[in-house]
């Protein structure tokens, strides 16, 4: 696997993307087609411990450290728009350091693009459980 751009390039790309975008129906639907977008999860990995607290849908976040002190992130969810966010963290954390991770201010990116105020508080709870857990993935 090579190594993915750093995560302030990706943010780049992903902030073009939404700028792109003239309202946010057409936004909304990027991020519901980036959710659609996610590889299936095998039936294992849909077990309790992969869940993450905290979210009115149900998440799933699945975190493979490498050899190469990157970690790799896998994830899935039961609603649509929480299924783009989690294809959202997982591309601009999926195969980054952990310091990376830890250091990238994911909620002033999430501000950037205009989703944070578009979300319900629920939803905004939720992205919020994310990030903590995969902060937290990184940090051990």
């Amino acid at each position: 696997m090579s190594t993915p751009p750093p995560i302030a390039s990706i943010a780049s790309e992903i902030r073009d993307e939404f700028d792109f975008l003239d309202d946010w129906e057409a936004r909304f639907q990027h991020i519901i087609d980036m959710g659609k977008a996610l590889p299936p999860l095998a039936d294992a990995d849909f077990a309790e411990e992969n869940k993450v607290r905290g979210c009115a849908s149900q998440v799933w976040l699945i975190a493979e450290p490498t050899d190469d002190n990157r970690i790799n992130f896998r994830g899935a969810s039961d609603a649509m728009i929480v299924s783009g966010l989690v294809g959202i963290l997982l591309r601009l954390y999926s195969g980054q350091k952990a310091e990376d991770i830890s250091s990238f201010e994911a909620e002033q990116f999430f501000a950037d693009i205009g989703v944070s105020e578009a979300l319900t508080p629920q939803r905004s709870n939720g992205l919020t459980s994310m990030l903590a857990r995969i902060r937290a993935e990184a940090a051990a």
